[in-house]
């Protein structure tokens, strides 16, 4: 494969003969505006009216009916999986092939992450290995799924909807309802995507994004909890909120609670930032197609977006032939000025999850091995 093409038709995409990383934010609207207004109110920490005025704005963006926003993504999942009733000493299914908050999420509730592998076509939690897996280890006992291996209440599961690409949601969905298990959505990285015209993050009890600065839209950190649920809202916003009783001037906390809450100098970029989503969204679509039609000329394979789904393309991903040639592709494409990266190495090799029981992970061994990101900006 001739890596110098890709690299050069690359820079041509985003007309620069610069260095092109993987994906920088974009701050072309309001955000200057916002962020004078905040500091100039004084509110700059957790109480303010954009973190009011972004929680009501991005319920409705993806068809909540609450928003709750948090420092960042993963304690927006640690609080989500709270919510969704997971105990130390649970298990909570996820899989293999995500970012290391998903699992480091579970972990901190003292909770064990199992992994099932991922489907190739969504790189997403796999429907078929979860029932596989269910019915092979686990049964109901007075409405809790055990697993009959070491005992456990398997509490939740956690599917991510990896670079963007809607997973099989409803499909997993059938079944933990089936199973009594409650279904928490890792939809970190989906913000604008959709499966069969439902919003990810919107199918289970909870669900959690993010506003990393490499997100679509990003106020440097942040994250975000969706419920339809009153009362998981308002307990999300209470335990983010050091769990303290409202008041006046008396400090009275009623349980272990945590400072999650996002500050309004975060939120005021995010205002800005949501109101160029549907710009971003298009302009993410159309670099996709661009991909498309040059890389069905080579040997290289672009992932494109499941069939039922509108993704959000946050990371153009492209399927290379093994772990040779990908390794070939990334020593080229960094060494001449094109920021690429390979997907995550699966949780199951890592030190802190090696143990963790696990079904055959073959989709997602083979995807570890070929994945490779390319430039994903919103080019402007």
């Amino acid at each position: 494969m001739n890596y110098e093409f890709v690299t050069q038709f690359i820079k041509q995409t985003f007309n620069t003969d610069q260095f092109i990383p993987l994906h920088e934010p974009r701050f072309i609207g309001n955000e200057k505006d916002y962020l004078n207004e905040c500091i100039d109110s004084t509110f700059v920490s957790s109480v303010g009216k954009f973190v009011d005025q972004f929680e009501r704005e991005f319920a409705h963006t993806v068809g909540a009916k609450y928003a709750i926003a948090t420092v960042n993504g993963t304690a927006a999942l640690h609080i989500a999986l709270l919510l969704a009733g997971v105990q130390k000493d649970d298990e909570v299914i996820t899989q293999p092939l995500t970012f290391i908050a998903t699992a480091n999420a579970i972990s901190y509730i003292g909770a064990t992450p199992v992994f099932v592998d991922v489907d190739l076509d969504t790189m997403g939690l796999s429907p078929l290995s979860l029932k596989c897996f269910l019915k092979q280890y686990c049964e109901i006992v007075e409405d809790r799924c055990i697993n009959r291996i070491n005992g456990k209440i398997i509490k939740a599961c956690v599917p991510m909807h990896t670079f963007g690409h809607p997973c099989r949601i409803d499909e997993i969905k059938s079944i933990c309802d089936e199973w009594h298990i409650a279904l928490v959505e890792d939809a970190a990285e989906s913000l604008g995507s959709y499966y069969k015209k439902k919003h990810t993050g919107t199918f289970g009890c909870v669900g959690a994004f993010s506003f990393n600065g490499n997100k679509i839209i990003t106020s440097g950190g942040g994250g975000v909890i969706v419920t339809d649920d009153e009362i998981l809202a308002k307990r999300a916003k209470h335990i983010t909120t050091t769990a303290k009783i409202p008041h006046k001037w008396e400090y009275v906390h009623d349980e272990i609670g945590y400072n999650y809450r996002l500050p309004n100098l975060n939120a005021a970029l995010l205002c800005a930032q949501l109101e160029n989503l549907g710009k971003f969204l298009k302009n993410k679509q159309e670099l996709a197609s661009i991909y498309e039609r040059f890389f069905a000329d080579t040997s290289i394979a672009f992932i494109k977006e499941p069939q039922n789904a509108y993704s959000n393309y946050w990371l153009q991903s492209i399927l290379l032939e093994n772990r040779e040639q990908r390794d070939e592709f990334l020593t080229y494409t960094n060494e001449n000025g094109v920021m690429t990266r390979p997907i995550w190495t699966l949780m199951t090799k890592l030190e802190m999850f090696k143990e963790c029981q696990h079904t055959n992970l073959s989709n997602a061994l083979l995807l570890e091995d070929r994945i490779v990101n390319i430039p994903s900006s919103v080019r402007l």
